[in-house]
Order: C-alpha cells, then structure tokens, then sequence
C-alpha cells in the first residue's frame, strides 16, 4: 500500500485533489494488482476449508432442497417438499442457492460456494463503490477492511443471506454515488432497483442505508431543489414496487393454495416484514432476550419425560451433572445467540465486539477527519456526497445494533462491515491529505486526532485479544507497529503516507487473524461467528450423529409403517423436519422455524389426517421448550403415543422425540 497514489475523478479541483492524497504509484496497474491481491485474499478467507462446514444452516439448506421439487415451492418459498409452511425471509438470497443447485447439483459446495463468492465481490464493489469518492488508496483501504471485517468473513462462509444482503447494498451506495454526480434519472432508478432487490433479500434490513442515500442527492446532486426533490420521490416509488412486488404475490394468493408465511402471526407476509422481522427486532418480540417461552414437554404430553436427565435406579432419579460451558477443545458449547445490554457501546461488548469492533474507533475518527477535510463546504466535493452516504449507513447500523431490545444475533455487525471500512480507508486518506495540504489549524486538529484513533484502536484491540485469550504474543507488535506508525504520521510530513499505510497494516493484522480463525472449524449454521472459543457447528447434515441416527431409525419405521406420502412426519420446529428433508425425507414442521407460528390447530390437523395427507406427529426436538401452537397441543390428547422401543429409539439427548400415530384420531383431534 505504501506505494499507492489516488485516482481523481474528472473535473476534481486542485483543493480535492490535495485532501484525497496517501501514497503514490506511477500507474493504475499498480491499483489494479493491490485489489486483485485484497479480493485475493478475501477469497482464501472466505473459501479454504469451506467445505468442512457441510450445509451450515440447515433450515435454509432443506428450504433449498424443497424449493428444487416443485415451481410452487420456489415461488412461495416453502420450507418443506409439501409446501406447509414458508420460510421467515424474502426469496432472493434463496433463489440464488436454488439456481446454483439447479446447475451444479444439490450439495453443500453448491449452496455455500455463491455466498463465499458473493463476498468476495462486495470486497470489489466497495473499491468501485469508493473511488470516485475518496480516491484509489482510501477505496483500497476500504476494501481491505472490509475484506478482514470477521463477522463478514462469517457470514460469507455461511448460506446465511447476509452477504448478498451487503452486497446489494454496496452496490446501492456506489451506484447512488454516481448519481449524485450525474445527476441522471436512469442512475437513481437504478439505485433504487438495487435497494428493493436488497429488500427482497432481506426486507427492512435493506433500509438502514436509504436515509444516507437521500440526504446525499438531496444536498450534493445537479439541479434545483425541486428537481431532486421530485427524483428522489420517484426513486422512492420504483423503490417500493420492487421491493414490494413478491410480496404482493404472497399476499394476493388466497391462503389455501400457498404455505403459511413462517415466523407471522397472521399468515401474511406484511406482518412478517413489518412486525417479527421488522419493528419487532427494535421493540422486543417472543424470541429475543428474556422473551422465549419455556415449557417442558412433559407439560404437553401430560407425564414425566426425562430421557437424558433421569435415569431411574432404585425408584429413584439421578441427576445429570451440570454440563460444562465449554467443550473439551475450549469452545462454547452453545452460540452466543444474542447481543449484550442497549446502549451506546454495545458494538465493543462481550458478544459483538469481537465480531466487529476491531476498527470502530479509527473509522470514528476517520470520520472527524474526513468532515474536517471538506472544510469550506463545497456541495459538488464527491467526497461530500460519499461521506453522506457511507456516514449516514454507519449510524443507521449503529443506532439499530446498539438501541434494539428484540433479536439482535452476533453476526448482523457484518452489515456495518461496509460502511466502518468505508469511513476507515476514507479517514486514513483525509488525515494525509490535511497533513500535507491541510491549513494549519486543519493540520493541527488531524495531528491531535491521529494518536487519539490510533491509541483508541489499538486499546480497543488489546481488550478484544485478551477477552479472546488470542495472539498474546501480537500485543506487543500491535502496540509497537502502531506506535511508530502514529510517531513517523506527525514528525515527517512527507512520510504521512507509508506511515499511514504502515498503521492501517498493523491495525488490520489481528481482524484478519481473527477471521481467519473460521478455518479452525465447521461455522455454527445458525449464528456463523468468527473467533477460537466460539462455538462450531456439526459440519455434514448440521446435527449430531446421536441424532442422525434418531432421524435414521424414525423414517425407516415410518417408511415401513404406513407413512403418509405428502408429509411422512410433522415435527414441531423446523430444525427438527430438517435434517430429515436432507436425508430425503417429506417431512415438514407444523410450527414452523420457532415452534411457535399459530399455523396449524387441531381441526385443521385432522383434516390433513382425514385426507391422507398426514398421520404420524413428533413432538420433542428443536425449540420444543418453546410450547408449540394449538395443533401441536392437540397431538398428546388425540393422538396414540409409538413407544420408543417400536421404533427402536435407543440413544437420548436433552430433546428426544416422542412419536404420535394420529391416524384413526380426527374427530379427536377436530375436538380440541
């Protein structure tokens, strides 16, 4: 990077010119082999050892493989081969992983391979997306932190949508960019076409960067006021009908001929979008900290079911001893699942930090900088319109990250992943440019500021490696590399650029060794996290040979039992039919993802009985604590219990499976 020199976009005056400065090569082929080598080793992160990780999220994975059995299916994005109910997302990301498994066969390359790629290519966007902005070596830098951002580099291992989600929304900025110096209706359109298809991947998450995007046109775009007061009013409407488009499909379909929209309370696809995946998340909903019901199965199947915990000896019950948080090889046992307490440091905190903090307080800075090097304001300063658009992102993310009181995972920091190495390469390119062009007092106000970010950087980096118990033996480089850095940065303005280069490499190291970590094991499906003590997944078909077996053993005495064709087995959750549909089985989950949608209830279960389309019930497995819906409360009064000694279940964990036979039980059921 030392010997990079900006790029100038056509008509730049001198003044941007001088501010936008890192350091210098003689020709774009230089610029074009640095990103070639930054999406070179995006790809190594994103791709070695990928296939370890077998079908990662195994809820997306089985949808996949439902949505490749029928045209119906793939519209409404069915979960299951019978079409019962929808997966809880929009059908973009979905469809990509259906098409890459039309044309290379269904496999867990074919399903995690485009999200690898796909985040690579955002690497690329947001160089493209920069640097008509800020220059070639500040759209360098951004990419390079994009492309060690950990939790990015989680989700792209992961068939998670996450990374079609930024890329999308890359795409949006850069294109936004180019018209607010264009000044083009078919640009903004085209921005907004990018955003809807962004929504359509998934939904609201989308439009956390249109507040930047229109306050940029809105200040720095050609024309009158009106003129782009208009423009932007049209954009919101081509905005809209894309992004609302499927849904509207969804929602003109009568409810009898399409699945049950998953995660919704009421079977529509607006009130999946706007209340569980939507206001929900901000608000609080069933499902996130402190709001997830607990009830025991035996409260359900009315009597004592301890399988794992219980072994009775002499009339008595001996308890299981309390499991250990962490596995034999020092990773947790279980995901963190949930982000830590509101409020505005919740980004450093235990369960996002890692994940993403690393350069937080250089791209915060990065900013002061970036805003002090527009002084005087000038409205058509690209730089202006960049840092609207990228600024505007990163306090959108932030503010929903730090403030939500629903479900906030870990992993949803990757989508401030673009605009923090936005901001990061952006600021490290005003500091230089204020150094060696900057007037005095601007100069002395980036001189008092560079210590302060590299020193806040460097601390926050120190906590999360100790918190970590990771790389002990790079503190010292870290605090050394960063040092000498900031130390050339103020005493040689002439070596303000390698110096520059010199602390953004040092500050970069430990992100990227930590994202590499994700190489050490299968991601955990569900809530893919970068570090060594986070936990892993199962790798294969995503769940324990103990319950492979189960699900084994259960659809051979299902098979040889008189199973109903359209749904050999309803389970309560999602996860439990899943592995099962990767085994090749029809089997689909009455509650969908949570075990909680109110989809089904007796009646309408007896019907499904009645018509052949359905017979046997399992209740137990994932999120059977959570209680299930009014179908799955009918099952244990209505329906005749299989012994698990029928059906050979002989290996028990913490959410075993008891089976019901409900054929022969409608008007029982149509009772409840």
């Amino acid at each position: 990077m030392s010997q990079l020199a900006p790029s100038l976009p056509a008509g730049a005056d001198a003044r941007v010119a001088d501010t936008r400065t890192l350091p210098r090569v003689s020709s774009a082929a230089a610029y074009r082999a640095a990103l070639a080598a930054v999406m070179g080793l995006s790809g190594v992160l994103n791709i070695h050892r990928l296939a370890q990780n077998g079908y990662a999220n195994i809820y997306y994975s089985a949808g996949v493989k439902s949505m490749l059995m029928s045209l119906h299916n793939f519209l409404y994005v069915s979960f299951d081969p019978g079409g019962l109910i929808g997966i809880d997302k929009p059908p973009l990301g979905l469809w990509v992983q259906v098409a890459s498994a039309k044309l290379f066969g269904f496999s867990p390359l074919s399903l995690l391979l485009p999200e690898a790629i796909v985040g690579v290519l955002a690497v690329g966007a947001l160089y493209w997306a920069m640097v008509r902005a800020f220059g070639r070596p500040a759209a360098l830098a951004g990419a390079l932190a994009l492309a060690v951002f950990p939790s990015f580099v989680a989700v792209a291992r992961d068939n998670n949508l996450d990374a079609l989600l930024i890329l999308l929304m890359i795409l949006a900025a850069g294109t936004a960019l180019r018209a607010v110096q264009s000044g083009r209706w078919r640009t903004l359109l085209a921005c907004a076409l990018l955003v809807g298809l962004a929504f359509n991947t998934k939904t609201l998450a989308a439009c956390l960067i249109v507040p930047g995007i229109a306050l940029a046109y809105a200040v720095a775009a050609p024309g009158s006021p009106r003129r782009r007061l208009v423009q932007l009013l049209a954009a919101g409407a081509v905005m809209a009908a894309v992004s609302f488009a499927w849904i509207a499909v969804v929602e003109l379909t009568p409810a009898s001929q399409r699945p049950y929209v998953g995660g919704s309370l009421n079977n529509s696809e607006i009130g999946l979008t706007f209340e569980y995946n939507g206001l929900g998340r901000v608000g609080g909903e069933q499902g996130g900290p402190g709001q997830v019901p607990v009830v025991a199965l035996s409260t359900l199947i009315g009597r004592p079911f301890q399988p794992l915990h219980a072994r009775r000896a002499g009339g008595r019950a001996r308890p299981r001893p309390t499991p250990s948080l962490t596995r034999p090889d020092g990773r947790l046992r279980n995901p963190v699942t949930f982000g830590g307490a509101t409020g505005p440091l919740r980004l450093l905190d235990l369960s996002l930090g890692d994940q993403g903090g690393w350069m937080l307080p250089f791209a915060a800075f990065g900013l002061l900088a970036l805003a002090l090097s527009l002084l005087p304001l000038d409205r058509r300063d690209p730089r202006l319109a960049g840092g609207l658009v990228f600024t505007g992102w990163f306090l959108a993310e932030w503010a929903v990250l730090s403030l939500s009181k629903g479900i906030v995972h870990p992993y949803y920091i990757s989508a401030l992943g673009p605009s923090a190495a936005a901001l990061t390469g952006a600021g490290a390119a005003a500091f230089v440019g204020l150094v060696r062009r900057g007037q005095s007092r601007l100069r002395t106000a980036a001189l008092l500021l560079l210590p302060l970010a590299v020193a806040a950087t460097a601390i926050v980096q120190v906590k999360l490696l100790e918190r970590a118990h990771y790389m002990h033996w790079f503190l010292p480089v870290l605090i050394a590399g960063a040092a000498l850095g900031a130390c050339a940065f103020l005493a040689l303005r002439r070596l303000a650029g390698p110096a520059m280069a010199l602390v953004l490499g040092v500050l970069l190291l430990a992100p990227g060794a930590y994202a590499a970590t994700t190489w050490e094991a299968p991601v955990e499906g569900t809530f893919p996290a970068a570090g060594p003590r986070q936990a892993s997944g199962e790798g294969g078909l995503g769940v324990s040979e103990t319950t492979l077996h189960t699900d084994r053993v259960l659809l051979h005495y299902l098979a040889t039992h008189g199973a109903s064709r359209r749904w050999v087995v309803l389970s309560e959750a999602s996860n439990t039919a899943a592995s099962m549909i990767l085994l090749g089985a029809h089997a689909g989950a009455l509650a969908g993802y949570s075990a909680t949608d109110p989809a089904y209830d007796g009646p309408q279960l007896a019907r499904l009985v009645a018509h052949g389309e359905a017979r046997y019930v399992v209740l137990g497995g994932a999120y059977s604590t959570r209680g299930g819906n009014l179908a799955i409360r009918a099952v244990p009064h209505a329906c005749a219990e299989v012994p698990g000694a029928a059906w050979q279940q002989t290996h028990f964990t913490q959410y075993s499976l008891v089976l019901f036979d409900c054929a022969g039980h409608e008007r029982a059921l149509a009772g409840t």
